[in-house]
């Protein structure tokens, strides 16, 4: 599978007119960056304890579904995103105080792209046992969205007509 295209100006795509565009990646590239979608789905993206983390997460749930149903499948290859993003963001949050992973400030050539460009790992300082409640909501839909029948089948026709 193609790497995602960081180089192109999604602020002035739209993706739901141009599929063509869209290069699936691996995890979650793109998702703060694919509009319409973007714009679509962030309003919805909350993980801050279980209560919120399940509204969230069966909103996106529920575009994800609008999506299939729409035959878009960018849109729920997007909402799939977010729902796998709420799951890793939420464990980070778990994981690290602050949600900060990296020691350091991200290099300024390298904002909005993942990865820890070279930074040190943060020693973990014990589990947020709300936040990792919040990320088994997310992992639980995440998985969802990745087994459904619908997403897999337009999936795969992306995959047969854009080669990614």
């Amino acid at each position: 599978m193609r790497q995602f295209d960081y180089e192109l100006n999604y602020k002035e795509l739209n993706l739901r007119n141009s599929p063509e565009l869209y290069v699936i990646g691996k995890g979650e590239q793109g998702v703060l960056t694919v509009e319409p979608y973007k714009s679509e789905i962030l309003p919805f993206w909350r993980f801050k304890n279980p209560e919120v983390a399940t509204v969230s997460a069966n909103k996106i749930y529920a575009l994800f579904l609008d999506y299939l149903k729409d035959e878009d499948f960018v849109g729920a290859d997007m909402s799939r995103k977010f729902l796998q993003m709420g799951f890793t963001r939420a464990r980070r949050y778990a994981n690290y105080s602050g949600g900060k992973k990296y020691i350091g400030p991200v290099p300024a050539d390298k904002k909005g792209v993942s990865g820890s460009h070279g930074r040190e790992i943060k020693k973990r300082e014990g589990e947020d046992l709300v936040k990792a409640e919040s990320a088994k909501i997310f992992k639980m839909m995440w998985e969802r969205a990745e087994e459904n029948q619908k997403y897999k089948k337009l999936k795969e026709l992306f995959i047969d007509k854009y080669g990614r």
